[in-house]
């Protein structure tokens, strides 16, 4: 790509728009597109709509990624990017059409099924709150309770990855683990096959944890962040994790949700 032109891709959908932008973004880092920008448009109804929507993606140059469930709306989309010559690629077309080719199947052709509040989106809502209420060992009771238990020394992602996985309807509960402080009576009754260890490589924990230093505002050369204090404080996580006999994931470099696909295949959900 030249360095010197901004890049747009129009984002648009007859809901939220959340699933073609997931991949338009994962498409963009495979292309280190620091220069690529983003447009969601959400909850298209009519054909004007879309028909502007093209005439704007013509003027900028860029491409549209879409998802319309509505086949009007579809066509127009179509018709439109040919007559304007604009690039139009249908995110969710052809695994609809694979859908109803090899089921012998017919779609609803209703927008935002995937944000409906059924039971799936209260059992989401449910397990958030309790990732919340459980973050950072707050409630040690609530271990027994919990799908998932994540266990590792400070900064090693235990609290992104909750949330993460929350949305997932998985309850998770994370525990920091510090040789000074005793583990809870709690943990040591839960199945070791529903607890997972989060380590990392100690360089990489020293950046981080330095990083975080300076964000708040403390000195640099702090205990916390010293490579002697991290590396106790891993022996004592990994000799911990060994004890109980779980999963142990090292997330150096890993992406949250790399590491939530690892958690989601080992909990087989």
């Amino acid at each position: 790509m030249r360095e010197d032109r901004q890049y747009e891709i129009t984002i648009c959908s007859d809901s939220v728009g959340e699933t073609a932008e997931a991949v338009v973004k994962a498409t963009i880092r495979q292309f280190n597109g620091h220069h690529v920008a983003t447009k969601r448009i959400g909850h298209i109804k009519s054909e004007d709509e879309v028909r502007h929507i093209v005439e704007e993606a013509a003027k900028r140059g860029g491409f549209i990624a879409y998802t319309l469930v509505q086949p009007e709306l579809r066509e127009m989309m179509k018709e439109e990017a040919v007559r304007l010559g604009v690039r139009a690629v249908d995110i969710m077309g052809p695994m609809m059409e694979a859908f109803i080719d090899t089921f012998n199947d017919a779609p609803s052709r209703e927008p935002g099924l995937l944000h409906q509040m059924d039971e799936d989106y209260f059992k989401r809502v449910e397990a958030i709150e309790f990732a919340v209420k459980c973050d950072d060992g707050r409630d040690t009771s609530a271990l027994l309770k919990a799908s998932l238990v994540l266990i590792g020394v400070s900064r090693t992602s235990k609290t992104p990855l909750s949330i993460f996985l929350a949305h997932k309807g998985i309850k998770v509960s994370n525990l920091p683990l510090v040789p000074e402080v005793k583990a809870p009576k709690e943990l040591f009754l839960v199945p070791g096959n529903r607890i997972v260890g989060l380590t990392m490589d100690a360089e990489k924990l020293y950046k981080i944890r330095t990083e975080r230093l300076k964000a708040v505002g403390l000195p640099v050369g702090a205990k916390y962040a010293t490579i002697e204090r991290i590396a106790e404080e891993l022996d004592y996580a990994n000799s911990l994790m060994k004890k109980i006999g779980c999963l142990v994931i090292n997330v150096t470099d890993k992406a949250i949700e790399e590491t939530a696909g690892i958690i989601m295949e080992y909990l087989q959900v």
